[in-house]
Formats: C-alpha cells, sequence, structure tokens
C-alpha cells in the first residue's frame, strides 16, 4: 500500500487526528526496525519504492497480529509514561 494512501486512510477513519506522510512514514520504519530486532529477517514490514511511490507491505501471517499488538501495548504505555511525567512536572510543587 502506499504510505500516501495509508496516511489518508488514517486521516479518514480518525478524524480527531491529523496525520502527515512523513510522520507516517516514520513510525514505519520504527515497526520495520522493532519487526527486524524480533524476528531477524526483513519480511515482515517491507519498505520500498513501488513505481515511483513510496509504499508498505506487511506480511500475511499469523505471528503479525499479536506482534503488532504487542508493539501498540508497548507504545501505548510509553505514552502513559510521558503524560504521567508531564502532569508530575507541571504541578505548583514541582517536584
Amino acid at each position: 500500500m502506499a504510505i500516501a494512501a495509508l496516511t489518508d486512510r488514517l486521516n479518514a477513519m480518525y478524524l480527531d487526528w491529523l496525520f502527515e506522510p512523513r510522520v507516517v512514514a516514520d513510525a514505519l520504519l520504527q515497526l520495520q526496525a522493532n519487526w527486524m530486532a524480533d524476528y531477524r529477517n526483513t519480511s515482515g514490514i517491507v519498505i520500498d519504492e513501488v513505481g515511483g511511490v513510496d509504499a508498505v507491505s506487511i506480511e500475511d501471517s499469523s505471528r503479525v497480529d499479536p506482534w503488532i499488538v504487542r508493539q501498540a501495548e508497548r507504545a501505548a504505555a510509553a505514552c502513559r509514561e510521558a503524560l504521567l511525567d508531564f502532569s508530575r512536572r507541571d504541578r505548583a510543587a514541582r517536584e
């Protein structure tokens, strides 16, 4: 799928967010790096130029779904921790 098309789809699905192609591409590159670290191959998430357009393809196998869920849970936990840290620094006592 073209990264621009994926970005358009995300923007259509999540109207309260604004996705930019470079941010989507950065997230895909991070997922690709995580895949390579976990599975020691590059077949799971492939980012390439197809017909002059940046595109991504994701392996269609039973190992992808649970892996993607773990990636999302890890990212959500990191976001929660960042928000908690921010809320601690924003207090009047500046603890």
